[in-house]
């Protein structure tokens, strides 16, 4: 009896632990959340842009979560813009110094936020940049600045860009683990590496085009802003005249080389204030609190943006993959909706799932019918990506958007010789003659190789009718440019994969322009679980997370980035209309 009460009142005690624990987690979110009402803006002051975390085309958050500020990673880039656009009309807000290293953003959102800087210009105020080191894409951003200046002691990188891609053939051999592939289209290289222990000309030739037409994009960007050619930019590049911050200053891609103390002298000077006075500065986080109150698209018709980002998997889907469940129920929402009266998708996809792809791209066909629908490209519309898009009204792409890769293929993994070399031997038995499709642990027959490749070949048809349907294309001209190929914005507007080069507030436009509407608002879907919602729903979720991070701190950045795209490729189900290869910019 002692023990029976000794045990109940230790679990008792361990109740009220938990109570009194969530109490006060609860009261300080709330006081998180009410810490927003606090930011005050300044006059005078300056938005201090530094982009410390990745950025997604959006986080999805629900304001009224105040577990959303706790918990979420990330910045969303609707939000960025959003307080970079509402800034640029603030009376308080004098000019923005961005002040980052190593930019955690794809190109095509660095082209989105490089040209609302430009916008903030326009409006007469200054934009100024600092870092101790710029890589490329951050000088790429960084150079739509009046002035940039770089650490007598930092560093740049500027010589143009490569991309390197990982073959597994020969530690298949070693390891006796294979990656069976079943493919169509001759650029499909996604399996590639898994077939050989070199690239192939074709990848060659189209990565080499690829990063040849996304690096000439950002030259004639920075050609503008900083008054250099085009030629003389590229010498720079090859003769590395940005190595070191005196020759960064020479060869005129920056204006001087100053510590950050310098640096703000420079910025009290352009403001006009005392020398010792104090630079009001507000950070981006800060200020996004404050811009999200301000509407400035606020009719009562509206305009839905829905976002699908990520690799498409057959499921409900969340922030971080595009599911048939997330997707079409937003779609199905904004076309019941009466204020709606257009709708966006924006997608920034390698693709995934055949499967979910002409699912999505059904529900699509039928919002069609009711609502105009456009497409705005983020970083990536490729396989999967490009198909949910294609039949949409109008297509918009960013010039460094990779885009298009029309191909399909399957992954299988096999251990057969793996389980010799240990002592394995898996027998079979079955009712009727296919029964046993496909074992593990043998290896591939032709019949269900054929079965395979069959569903391959139907699925490309289908690709390219859906692809000539939606573009006015024939399917053999669709045929000439799909194979898996790959290009960019600009060389996909060429080819007639996109219709229009523009950013997400381009492709909302020309969609009011489509339903007629002259004042209109913004209603963005889908609404994600935060990640709080997300552990009190799967407290796994929680162990999986930690437990990458033990992985990814004991792999580092890079090791552990190869290992997460292996174990990917091992997981794909079904047939696979996936970007080529995960490509590597650098």
């Amino acid at each position: 009896m002692k023990f029976l009460r000794n045990l109940l009142a230790a679990i008792l005690g361990c109740l009220i632990a938990f109570g009194i624990v969530f109490a006060m987690f609860f009261i300080f979110a709330a006081l998180v959340g009410s810490a927003d009402d606090g930011v005050r803006v300044k006059p005078n002051s300056v938005l201090e842009l530094s982009f410390s975390e990745p950025i997604s085309d959006y986080l999805g958050k629900d304001d009224s979560d105040p577990f959303a500020a706790l918990f979420e990673e990330g910045q969303g880039l609707d939000e960025i813009l959003h307080a970079i656009e509402v800034a640029k009309n603030d009376s308080k807000i004098k000019g923005i110094s961005i002040k980052t290293s190593f930019l955690l953003a794809g190109m095509a959102q660095a082209q989105e936020l490089r040209r609302a800087l430009q916008s903030f210009k326009e409006a007469g105020k200054f934009v100024y940049s600092y870092s101790d080191f710029y890589t490329q894409k951050d000088y790429y951003l960084a150079s739509v600045a009046d002035e940039l200046y770089l650490n007598p002691q930092g560093g740049m990188d500027f010589k143009g860009l490569a991309s390197e891609v990982l073959y597994y053939k020969e530690l298949q051999e070693k390891s006796g683990v294979k990656i069976e592939v079943i493919r169509h289209g001759k650029y499909k290289s996604a399996v590639e590496p898994f077939l050989s222990d070199t690239m192939s000309d074709e990848n060659r030739s189209q990565i080499k085009e690829l990063i040849t037409s996304i690096w000439t994009s950002m030259l004639e960007d920075i050609s503008k802003t900083r008054n250099i050619d085009v030629a003389r930019l590229n010498l720079i590049a090859d003769t590395l005249g940005g190595r070191m911050p005196k020759y960064a200053v020479q060869s005129g891609l920056v204006d001087g080389n100053l510590y950050f103390d310098e640096y703000e002298a420079v910025l009290r000077e352009k403001m006009q204030l005392e020398t010792d006075a104090k630079i009001n500065y507000v950070s981006l986080t800060d200020y996004a609190t404050v811009a999200r109150k301000k509407n400035l698209k606020s009719g009562t018709e509206k305009v839905a943006v829905i976002f699908a980002q990520g690799e498409i998997l057959y499921g409900e889907g969340n922030k971080e993959y595009i599911g048939q469940g997330l997707i079409n129920r937003a779609l199905k929402k904004a076309r019941d909706n009466d204020n709606v009266k257009a709708i966006v998708l924006r997608v920034d996809s390698p693709g995934g799932s055949a499967l979910v792809s002409d699912i999505i791209w059904r529900e699509i066909e039928l919002t069609k019918q009711l609502k105009p629908v456009v497409v705005s490209f983020g970083n990536v519309a490729a396989s999967g990506g490009y198909y949910i898009a294609a039949g949409a009204d109008k297509i918009f792409a960013e010039p460094t958007t990779i885009t298009g890769s029309i191909g399909v293929f399957g992954t299988i993994p096999n251990i057969n010789q793996l389980a010799g070399d240990i002592g394995i031997n898996a027998e079979q038995v079955g009712t009727n003659k296919n029964s046993v499709d496909y074992s593990l642990f043998e290896p591939m027959t032709d019949t269900f190789r054929n079965q395979v490749l069959e569903g391959i070949e139907s699925t490309y048809d289908t690709f390219l009718e859906r692809v000539a349907s939606g573009r006015n294309m024939t399917v053999e001209a669709v045929n000439e440019i799909a194979q898996g190929r790959v290009w960019s914005g600009v060389d996909a507007q060429r080819l007639g994969l996109v219709d229009e080069l523009g950013n997400l507030n381009d492709a909302i436009a020309a969609a009011a322009e489509l339903a007629e509407m002259d004042d209109y608002g913004i209603r963005k879907y889908p609404k994600y679980k935060s990640d709080f919602e997300q552990l009190m729903d799967d407290l796994g979720g929680a162990k999986a997370k930690i437990g990458a991070s033990l992985i990814k701190e004991e792999l580092g950045e890079e090791v552990y980035n190869t290992f997460k795209e292996v174990k990917q490729l091992t997981k794909k189900k079904g047939i696979q209309t996936r970007m080529p290869y995960t490509l590597n910019i650098k």
